[in-house]
């Protein structure tokens, strides 16, 4: 063998050797990014119970789009412990499950538009969650506003207080205001971080409460005597929200009970009389006519639910 089959030879097996090398570390960079992606995106390979997550894949390539970022950011606001990814796949076997069984049990026209119920349903499950996150967090408020006023006494700093808050009390306003301290830890200004948490849980309590503690961050002198007072506002208010919410409840159930009736119609007429339904939607008359009576109680369950709609 000569020089330059030598000369060839080593070449190969060192372009070779770079190229199993740069497959290395590509795929380890890729490996990193992933797991760097999934810590910074909340989307972790086990809960903080210790489950591990399922999906994942689906996960990953669901938060690339503007949908998975979406759903992301609604979890997040709920306190889920649920992936986007998790919710997805969940929510796309209730559709096809509600699917199969409206065709099943009352007409194939039924099945696109059980479909289209369950992802409604599956949007005002995640609001209502949120919702009830809301009233959880607003219940704390007063224990919130205690807490810093004593801290602020005490002589501490604005962000020490809200570090110390979120130790002492429960979730959903620890995990809160833990989320407020780490974020202050990290340079965030307190105007920036109190305005996103008022963002993220919207009521007017929590906007008066974080207008007070801006200002006096902003103004300087003492916050304790405002605090004090505050606290007693916010209990005040509690107790009226759940007098309003106890007064409306009659309401809110009518609301539920109404569209209820109208399916239990629907499948007593096709117990009675087996394929009518089949043969009320087999024409287009038939078809519209469902239709505008489903638009119909659909209309009631809202305007109920706007009747029973106190803001306090």
């Amino acid at each position: 063998m000569n020089d330059r089959a030598l000369l060839a030879l080593g070449a190969t097996v060192l372009c070779c050797a770079l190229a199993v090398a740069g497959v290395h570390l590509y795929a380890a960079g890729r490996a990193q990014r992933r797991d760097l992606v999934d810590r910074l995106s909340g989307g972790p390979l086990r809960t903080a119970a210790g489950r591990a997550r399922r999906f994942a894949a689906l996960d990953r390539r669901l938060r690339r789009t503007r949908l998975g970022r979406t759903i992301h950011l609604r979890l997040s606001a709920t306190g889920l412990d649920l992936s986007a990814g998790e919710f997805f796949a969940y929510v796309l076997a209730l559709v096809v499950a509600l699917w199969l069984i409206a065709a099943a049990a009352l007409a194939p026209f039924f099945g696109p538009i059980a479909a289209l119920i369950g992802v409604w349903g599956a949007a005002i499950f995640l609001n209502w969650q949120r919702q009830k996150r809301i009233e959880a967090f607003i219940n704390q408020l007063p224990d919130v506003a205690r807490l810093i006023a004593n801290a602020t006494a005490a002589g501490l700093a604005l962000r020490t207080a809200l570090a110390m808050a979120a130790e002492e009390l429960e979730a959903p306003a620890g995990e809160e205001l833990a989320r407020v301290a780490d974020q202050l830890s990290l340079g965030r200004t307190i105007d920036d971080t109190l305005g996103e948490l008022a963002e993220r849980l919207p009521s007017r309590e929590l906007v008066v409460l974080v207008t007070t503690l801006v200002l006096s961050n902003k103004a300087g002198g003492s916050v304790v005597n405002s605090l004090r007072n505050l606290t007693q506002t916010l209990e005040d208010r509690k107790e009226t929200r759940r007098e309003v919410r106890t007064m409306l409840s009659e309401v809110n159930a009518t609301a539920f009970t109404v569209p209820l009736l109208g399916l239990g119609s629907l499948l007593l007429i096709n117990s009675s009389n087996e394929g009518a339904l089949a043969r009320v939607t087999g024409s287009p008359v038939g078809q519209v006519l469902v239709l505008v009576s489903l638009g119909l109680y659909t209309v009631g369950f809202f305007v109920i639910r706007r009747l029973g709609k106190i803001e306090v």
